[in-house]
């Protein structure tokens, strides 16, 4: 009954589509279409039917003149008087847009309840084409979504050809597929199955799953194996999307779990001490990040969008003078006694949360989204390739390497390596162990301070946000073999996919229970881990 309603709406927009390519050929009757907005509802029907299809394919100057008057019809800000017509706004004739006093006696035409949907949908069309703002083509959009049945063929194909916003682009690009499922044409309904194959999403499964019930699946064997085929190519790129977001999520949780790791092994590999406050050293190099972000809004505005890369250097080395002045002045003078140091450094992490407490207060930190951390590209099914993860991720990366690189390639990582085989005889050859000990400490600590930055654009940043992390990063430290970077990095890798697989099915907690009870069976064979380094000082 309401597509009957319009039956004399789509018959006009049909005629006026078919003969655009000739419309176009000749000059536009800007005076007749004026004077049909002046006359009666047969009259304004037409107008609004000519309207919609100038939006579609009428010349840039042409949707540039039209497109007031489809909004002007609808606020009832078009005046008809002796002289013609002129827009209310700026008393501007309605033909030349030159300003002219009103004629006569003006008045404003009424649109009937059957020609309003008529020029709302030429209205939507001509925002939706040229409106300067993604928002208000957002609103257009949005407005044509509720009569997907009266959209003119190839509008919203041309609009997601001209969109330069990427997410408006997917959400024209959608509803063209939906309009598209909806059209008359039996092979046009085909083809817009095919297109929506190639797109698989869950909204799109949804959609053609509900086409099993549309009257055409039972009368026509073609659009029948169409469905079919298409909800089978929709359902195998959602599986492989699924697959591929899992794996893609536990790298990322395993690049956090990793940054959160590699300073507590080294720490602890060196030394044997257990440091609890790594995790207060990992939110004070969230802090600083911070504080970096403001000093650059309040000096350089300009470069606030990097302010993740600058903070790199400040934060490591903030973190690592607390961890060297940590060593220097406290564990230094308690490493032959083990229950000591863990109190001591339990004792350091309540003082370093509660002074952030007090000097910035408990709220979350409020981080500003640099552009190369923004959005991300869809990649297949609801598989989205976020920027911020892969910052990340990739930040991981680079931490790893360089860490190698220090430890294998340096004087410094081979004394470090000489102190944590055999302590004793290091000391013995002439390496000052103590000074080893210190600048390792530092070292670890600044590793902890970049892992803060890392989390900062992806994490609630908060006084207790260390404590989220300490338990992770020492079954990641044990499960991969103390002191060992290549343990680390595949114990965090095994620990973050396994938590990412079973969280969905039994929730956050239940998972690193069983990640837990895992390690602990994981340790009854192997005490020494994945990888144990030779000559361990017991």
């Amino acid at each position: 009954m309401k597509l009957a309603r319009f039956a004399p709406f789509l018959a006009g927009l049909l005629a006026a589509l078919l003969l655009a390519p000739t419309a176009r050929a000749q000059t536009l009757d800007r005076a007749g279409l004026v004077g049909k907005l002046c006359g009666d509802a047969g009259a304004m029907s037409e107008a609004g039917v000519a309207l919609t299809g100038l939006a579609l394919s009428g010349s840039d100057d042409d949707r540039l003149w039209a497109a007031p008057l489809a909004r002007a019809a609808i606020e009832r800000k078009l005046a008809c008087d002796d002289s013609g017509a002129m827009l209310t706004d700026g008393a501007l004739d309605a033909v030349t847009r030159t300003v002219r006093a009103a004629q006569g006696t003006a008045r404003a035409p009424l649109l009937s309840l059957k020609n309003r949907p008529v020029f709302e949908l030429a209205d939507a069309a001509f925002a939706l084409r040229a409106a300067p703002t993604a928002a208000q083509r957002a609103a257009a959009l949005k407005t044509l979504e509720r009569r997907p049945a009266l959209i003119p063929d190839g509008l919203l194909d041309r609009a997601a050809a001209a969109e330069g916003d990427a997410g408006l682009k997917v959400q024209i690009e959608a509803l063209a597929q939906t309009a598209a499922l909806n059209a008359a044409d039996p092979a046009a309904r085909i083809r817009a199955l095919d297109r929506m194959a190639d797109t698989p999403t869950r909204r799109a499964l949804t959609q053609v799953s509900a086409l099993t019930k549309d009257p055409a699946y039972a009368a026509d064997p073609a659009f029948r194996v169409a469905v079919e085929d298409a909800t089978r190519r929709i359902e195998r790129g959602i599986a492989t999307g699924d697959v591929l977001a899992t794996l893609y999520n536990g790298l990322s949780f395993a690049s956090i779990l990793f940054m959160a790791a590699i300073g507590l092994a080294i720490i602890f590999g060196l030394m044997g001490v257990i440091n609890l406050a790594q995790g207060e050293l990992i939110m004070i190099g969230a802090y600083v990040t911070w504080l970096v972000q403001q000093g650059l809004r309040a000096v350089a505005p300009s470069l606030l969008d990097w302010y993740l890369v600058l903070a790199i250097p400040v934060a490591f080395l903030v973190t690592a003078a607390i961890g060297i002045a940590l060593e220097a002045s406290l564990l230094r003078h308690l490493y032959k006694r083990p229950l000591m140091s863990l109190l001591a450094t339990w004792a350091v992490s309540l003082f370093l949360m509660n002074l952030v407490r007090v000097m910035f207060g408990t709220q979350n930190l409020q981080f500003e989204t640099p552009f190369y951390v923004t959005g991300g590209v869809p990649v297949i099914g609801d598989f989205i390739f976020t920027w911020n993860r892969m910052f990340a991720i990739a930040f991981a990366a680079v931490t790893l390497a360089l860490t190698w690189t220090l430890v294998r390639r340096t004087a410094f990582g081979l004394n470090i390596r000489a102190v944590t085989q055999n302590r004793d005889m290091a000391a013995c050859i002439g390496i000052p162990t103590r000074r080893v000990d210190m600048m390792a400490f530092g070292l670890g600590s600044g590793l902890a301070g970049l892992a803060g930055l890392a989390l900062s654009p992806i994490y609630s940043v908060n006084p207790q946000m260390g404590q989220n992390f300490i338990i992770d990063a020492f079954m990641v430290v044990v499960l991969g073999g103390v002191g060992t970077i290549a343990g680390t990095v595949v114990a965090a890798l095994g620990i973050g996919q396994i938590n990412v697989l079973i969280e969905p099915l039994w929730g956050a907690v239940a998972a690193k229970v069983i990640v837990l009870l895992m390690i602990i069976a994981f340790l009854q064979w192997r005490p020494e881990g994945l990888f144990a380094v030779k000559g361990r000082r017991k």
